[in-house]
């Protein structure tokens, strides 16, 4: 082994490779580890398209010769699936006992962490939100009106959750809010690392053609909670300019809730959705767009634990940002040097920011210049480097 280099087992309890966002942060964070010289494993459930993908050519990434990826037959239903890789993940720990353990599944990390000691394996849990909090909001955010998780799934979220906390090598969360949160929540811990997410900032975006409209873009899932409402409703209030939203799958029912809103609001002709494409060419998709948009509504989740791709590829792609006022916005962004940011759910503010971005060309340029700038500081790598850090930790702990 190279020296300060390590043995990382990557796992993910889903289909891979997939569309979503988790999916892609997966993928780049392990390839940037493994460029790094890190031995990476990432251990997932089987492709499900007939003719298995290229985890590289799917996401657009380059190879890496020291990440590996495994699949654990996932036959049966979602239990049975679920079960067959918790012991999976279980025993393959078991056989390599120096790796380290490298995964944001809460269930699997408490599961890991019964073992006593010695022989626990060394675990670093990657946090995306207060467990019980995201169990109690989603249902509400994507819009499933009476669905409610039960005071005992609650409970049983936040007993792992106390599990993980404790007795994991080290924990590493995407927001400082949400490290502040589980403080507050479970008591101060050491080897407790802030790490967001990242973009490739290896590939320059093109720029618009000289003449093309003004046109405001958006990439990304249409759930509610992502504020695409709030978008739809602005861009009806600035005649001149243009919408597209990369994203999309025309079967789902919030594809379908933004097209009859497109259509009430008078915009549908000057709206472009793209629907569902690879990973890999949502940066491509994105180039006519003049400005990028964060629209997100309020909630914890917004507010506090989320750490969106596709605000780091907006800073990639060098383009003036428009995104809701957002504490976990805030960590990244800087209202009038690298976006504009304004108050959530207020159609009124983000309709005249992008009145104001549209038609201030110097300000465009400044916004997109400063953003560009800052986009190393959250690449892949950068991300990789940061993790290293909780690594260090977890081989000293």
């Amino acid at each position: 082994m190279i020296p300060g280099r390590v043995t990382v087992l990557c796992f993910a309890d889903t289909r891979f490779p997939i569309e979503r966002a988790n999916g892609v942060q997966t993928m780049a964070t392990c390839r940037a580890l493994a460029a790094r010289g890190h031995h990476v494993t990432l251990v997932t459930r089987p492709d499900t398209a007939p003719v298995a993908r290229d985890p590289y050519a799917f996401y657009d990434e380059p190879p890496a010769p020291t990440l590996q990826f495994a699949s654990v037959p996932a036959p049966g239903g979602p239990r049975t699936k679920r079960v067959r890789f918790l012991l999976s993940a279980l025993a393959r720990s078991r056989r390599t006992p120096d790796a380290v353990i490298y995964t944001r599944d809460l269930g699997l990390a408490a599961l890991l962490l019964q073992a006593p000691m010695p022989g626990r394996p060394r675990i670093v849990y990657e946090a995306h939100g207060v467990s019980a909090v995201v169990a109690e909001e989603m249902p509400r955010l994507l819009g499933q009106a009476g669905a409610t998780a039960s005071p005992a799934k609650l409970q049983r979220l936040d007993r792992r959750e106390r599990r993980v906390w404790r007795h994991a090598s080290a924990i590493v969360t995407v927001t400082q809010a949400l490290a502040t949160e589980l403080e507050q929540r479970h008591g101060a811990r050491p080897n407790l690392f802030v790490v967001p997410d990242g973009a490739r900032v290896d590939r320059p975006s093109a720029r618009p053609a000289p003449g093309q409209p003004a046109t405001a873009g958006y990439a990304g899932h249409l759930y509610p909670w992502k504020g695409v409402d709030v978008f739809i409703k602005a861009l009806a209030r600035v005649p001149g300019l243009r919408g597209l939203i990369v994203g999309g799958h025309p079967q789902e029912a919030d594809r379908q809730r933004i097209e009859r809103l497109a259509d009430a609001s008078g915009v549908a002709s000057r709206l472009t959705i793209t629907g569902l494409i690879p990973p890999g060419e949502v940066r491509r998709a994105l180039e006519p767009a003049t400005i990028l948009v964060l629209p997100n509504t309020a909630s914890a989740i917004s507010e506090r634990y989320t750490s969106p791709l596709k605000l780091f590829e907006y800073l990639a792609a060098g383009r003036p940002i428009v995104a809701s006022d957002l504490p976990a916005f805030r960590e990244i962004l800087t209202d009038g040097e690298t976006a504009v940011l304004v108050a959530p759910d207020d159609v009124e503010a983000f309709a005249r920011a992008l009145q104001r971005v549209a038609s201030d060309e110097a300000l465009a340029a400044r916004l997109g210049a400063a953003a560009l700038a800052l986009a190393p500081r959250y690449s892949w790598d950068a991300r990789a480097a940061r993790i290293e850090a909780a690594f260090q930790a977890a081989g000293a702990s």
